[in-house]
């Protein structure tokens, strides 16, 4: 791997040890792969608005590794399928896949090059749970999945409304956002149920972050 993101490598594994996370060193080195991907593909692809390897590593790699401890718990070990939507460059969805191999991800996105890019990065990185979609959601036929989850992808009752169809039964939706989005909860219907909203503290980055588990009422 070349140096720039080897160097990289310490401040992943301090803030996993922050998150208490206990990352084996392949999965530390498939995250800095995937970093680098990021960084080659994004020249050409337009992936993110960042370009500084150490800003990719806080705002995206971080950021998506803080919903990991909250996503432990609810699967409890439990082999599951995962809808990442709207999931641009594969944030959070990579991310799950690589730490969570019993979980299958699949990334879904409206833009080709971007579910091309989720494509190439599971194979290069091996990862046989990970899948890139190229669909718009409301348009997506497939099984149900066990959790969706959305990271900046839209207003929450557009999130919920695009993807009830792929809700199986007693599945939720984990939307990670960042100032506590008090209108939008508001704008939701009466027929779900937002059942607990879980404040994030993300190691090295200084922003409001906050996960949202929507369910639909029994």
């Amino acid at each position: 791997m070349i140096d720039t993101f080897s160097s990289l490598r310490a401040p992943l594994a301090a803030a996993a040890a922050d998150l208490h996370l206990q990352l084996s060193d392949p999965q530390i080195e498939q995250l800095l792969a995937y970093l680098a991907m990021m960084e080659k593909w994004n020249k050409v692809y337009n992936l993110t608005s960042l370009r500084a390897p150490q800003a990719m590593l806080t705002h995206h790699l971080i950021d998506s590794l803080s919903l990991l401890p909250a996503l432990r718990k609810h699967a409890a070990g439990k082999p599951m399928r995962l809808m990442d939507v709207g999931s641009g460059g594969g944030l959070p969805g990579v991310v799950v896949a690589i730490c969570h191999p019993e979980i299958d991800v699949s990334c879904v996105d409206a833009v080709l090059k971007k579910a091309s890019f989720i494509t190439q990065v599971a194979a290069e990185l091996k990862l046989a749970n990970l899948h890139g979609v190229h669909s718009r959601v409301e348009a997506l036929k497939t099984p149900g999945f066990d959790l969706i989850t959305s990271r900046a992808f839209a207003s929450l009752l557009d999130f919920t409304t695009l993807t009830r169809q792929h809700l199986l039964p007693d599945a939720v939706w984990l939307a990670m956002k960042g100032q506590h989005p008090t209108d939008e909860l508001a704008a939701l219907p009466a027929d779900l149920d937002v059942f607990h909203v879980e404040q994030l503290q993300v190691p090295g980055l200084d922003a409001q972050r906050c996960l949202i588990w929507i369910r639909p009422k029994i």
